[in-house]
């Protein structure tokens, strides 16, 4: 299995640690565009919410994020799988479009949220 994470946190790459198959493969993106680009194959694209923000607490840049994934040739067949901010994060909107979220992740992370992903597709 393929699989994409976009993060900028450490601490949910780390939680990533034992959390797939040997056979799996997951390249870990900072960059949004990175990520998309790496979508080629990937049966799940894991997104932390944080890392598509260009200003914190404004969810524009999450919106900018959005609309590259829906027209992005390859990335925009691949399940989401959204990261959440945490219930303590404020944000000064939130935004959905039907369907564009396969599936969400809350904070704290381990590898059993993330293992338990891989058995959704």
């Amino acid at each position: 299995m393929r699989l994409v994470l976009l993060t900028k946190d450490p601490d949910i790459a780390n939680a990533t640690q034992g959390a797939f198959q040997p056979d799996d493969e997951l390249t870990v993106h900072s960059e949004w565009i990175e990520a998309l680009d790496a979508c080629e194959g990937a049966e799940i694209l894991f997104v932390d919410l944080l890392a598509t923000l260009d200003t914190p607490h404004r969810i524009e840049g999450y919106e900018r994020f959005a609309q590259a994934k829906m027209s992005h040739p390859t990335a925009k067949d691949v399940p989401l799988v959204l990261i959440g901010p945490g219930a303590d994060y404020d944000l000064d909107a939130m935004v959905g479009w039907p369907g564009f979220v396969f599936a969400h992740l809350s904070r704290p992370l381990n590898y059993k949220l993330f293992r338990r992903a891989t058995t959704w597709v």
